[in-house]
């Protein structure tokens, strides 16, 4: 895997997962207000277990610990630190502080999407029940629950170089693509509607195309250096993730036919 520029050899390899996971049906299957709702109301988990990949990987290569002491390379520490400063208290459109999880339940309240299986999800951990009995007792979706299971079996991986390919490659590289699809039919189809998700999306695009996607890149490159095992596990990770991904995809997809099938005639 070492290579003049490991960072491209490994997106080279990416490539054909990348383009299955945006070409996917699941962004032109949102005709309705109603399949938007679904979408999200599984999407939110995504948007939930990924701050749990960021900050694993703060805990994991900065210090999070009283007393402090100096841990980890400091230039990894400061690509960390300014993520989670992004993605834990930004500001919203009204500039306001919020982090990107708590936009997106606003948004969800703003369109009707059903909230409750996410706060269930949070109440049950907050009181330190297992994120597999949580997603159970929470009534998540089977595609939610097998995509949730699939990140955190990276997270407790103990490799903070694959923990960082599936944030990079997994996230923040593909998220921008991915999102662009959803802004350019919503703000047509549904004009004024969804201020709060269009700021959420454009926000993102923005942040993880300019800012996060080459600290990420950064990251992994100081992790892995020159350890060709590393690189392969990385690539391994982040091939997962994108599968894991498309198969979320598919079972929004399949719900957003359920939902419409099962609706009464107008």
């Amino acid at each position: 895997m070492t290579s003049a520029d490991p960072i491209r050899t490994l997106q080279q390899q990416l490539a054909p997962a990348r383009e299955q996971l945006v070409a996917h049906n699941v962004y032109q299957g949102i005709q309705s207000l109603e399949d938007l709702r679904v979408f999200m109301q599984h999407h939110v988990f995504a948007v939930w277990d990924f701050m749990s990949l960021l900050k694993s990987l703060q805990r994991d290569l900065t210090c999070v610990t009283v007393p402090w002491v100096p841990r980890g390379n400091p230039a990894t520490r400061r690509l960390i630190n300014e993520i989670v400063l992004e993605e834990e208290t930004d500001v919203d459109q009204h500039g306001q502080p919020a982090s990107h999880f708590e936009m997106y339940l606003r948004a969800m309240d703003e369109c009707g999407a059903d909230t409750q299986p996410i706060r269930k999800l949070l109440d049950a951990m907050s009181v330190g029940e297992p994120v597999e009995m949580a997603l159970l007792h929470a009534n998540v979706p089977y595609a939610v629950q097998q995509f949730v299971l699939s990140t955190f079996s990276v997270i407790n991986s103990g490799k903070s170089h694959a923990v960082a390919a599936a944030f990079t490659f997994g996230r923040e590289d593909v998220i921008p693509d991915m999102f662009r699809h959803l802004v350019a039919d919503l703000g047509q189809r549904f004009p004024g509607q969804l201020e709060t998700f269009i700021y959420y999306l454009n926000r993102h695009i923005q942040l993880d195309e300019e800012v996060h996607t080459p600290l990420a890149e950064q990251m992994v490159r100081e992790l892995c250096g020159n350890n060709d095992q590393q690189w392969e596990e990385c690539r391994e990770v982040a091939a997962r993730c994108m599968q894991a991904r498309v198969a979320l995809w598919d079972g929004i997809r399949q719900a957003m036919t359920t939902a419409v099938a099962v609706s009464p005639a107008s």
